[in-house]
């Protein structure tokens, strides 16, 4: 017998994927618009992997009318109902009860729960110890006399330039970075931290890596990670060259820093040069920046946000058991018609 609690799970993570696929979907047809606003909506599809809609549904059966008779759910209701949720205990199994033993389906569960701890407890531990590879280089660094909002550190290893850190970021630097760039180039790699630092990106990586963690056999949350860090580093590079930056000067300068620092490019860092080096000097030399969304685009999208949070909740109040305002009649009562004629003097 499988658990309820796994049923819940398997729905919760159809429900994600098919989220992330219609944002997929949606993200294909922004593909001239700015970069800032594809790695807004990747960052929703990983953000619901750790939201699920039950929750949503909980809140709206809290929303209850009146009603004095109990009437079917409406078909638009059980139509999404079947769709968000296609696995339900009381559904037809997929392998004939006569297959599986008893001791194989007490023991499946325990299985499968034991194979998912050991894959986030290994994804944790790979973290843990990128986190602390980073962390030892801050430790070990040493101040640097550059003038700025961001607190830059000259780190001991050969670490590319990049920020750490969510709440009190700081910038990590090679030693000997000066030497290889000329003052606008590391003024350009200093304008691209200073853009990450103020999009928060250290923020929105951490909170993919909760969802990368628990969700780790799922090759759509691989994914969503690829396209964050590409979507960020393209919304830097639109930023610093909307903010005057030759392209030739910042295309330069990602080329040095990919020169003398490939060896490294943590995830915990929100570095420079990130991936797909050469397609982003193709563009960075193009002077390509996206498109700002027209007014169209943005209302489609915000009804598109509106519908995803508001859906759930309108099948939880439509699912929701309707409160009878006529009370139940009680038997146990005699009827006062009765009483009264209990009472009557016999006829004469």
């Amino acid at each position: 017998m499988i658990p309820d609690y796994m049923f819940l799970f398997a729905n919760h993570v159809w429900q994600s994927t098919l989220f992330a696929i219609l944002v997929w979907l949606m993200i294909l047809t922004l593909r001239k618009n700015r970069a800032a606003v594809r790695h807004r909506l990747w960052l929703a599809a990983s953000v619901k992997f750790l939201v699920p809609f039950s929750l949503f549904a909980g809140i709206g059966s809290y929303f209850q009318w009146e009603t004095t008779s109990v009437t079917p759910p409406l078909p638009v209701s059980m139509i999404v109902e079947t769709i968000s949720q296609p696995f339900s205990a009381s559904g037809p199994s997929v392998v004939p009860p006569s297959t599986i033993t008893a001791p194989e389906a007490s023991r499946l569960p325990a299985v499968l729960i034991g194979v998912w701890i050991c894959g986030v407890a290994a994804s944790l531990s790979w973290w843990s110890i990128r986190w602390r590879q980073v962390r030892r280089a801050v430790r070990l660094g040493k101040p640097s006399n550059l003038n700025g909002p961001l607190r830059v550190i000259y780190g001991p290893e050969r670490f590319e330039p990049g920020v750490f850190g969510i709440f009190r970021p700081v910038l990590l630097l090679p030693e000997g970075i000066t030497n290889h760039l000329s003052p606008a180039q590391l003024n350009a790699v200093l304008a691209h931290e200073l853009c990450h630092v103020r999009r928060r990106d250290n923020l929105a990586i951490a909170i993919h890596m909760i969802a990368e963690a628990l969700f780790w056999f799922h090759p759509l949350v691989w994914l969503i990670k690829v396209r964050l860090i590409e979507e960020q580093e393209g919304a830097c590079d639109e930023e610093v060259l909307r903010l005057g930056s030759d392209p030739a000067v910042y295309a330069g300068s990602l080329l040095k820093v990919c020169e003398f620092y490939v060896e490294s490019s943590l995830t915990c860092l929100s570095s420079v040069t990130g991936p797909d080096l050469k397609k982003r000097v193709r563009q960075i030399m193009g002077n390509q920046m996206g498109e700002n969304l027209n007014g169209w685009r943005k209302l489609t999208l915000a009804s598109a946000g509106i519908a995803a949070l508001a859906t759930p909740v309108l099948v939880g109040m439509v699912n929701a058991l309707p409160i009878r305002t006529q009370a139940p009649q009680d038997h146990t009562r005699p009827d006062r018609a009765t009483v009264r004629g209990s009472n009557r003097p016999p006829a004469a």
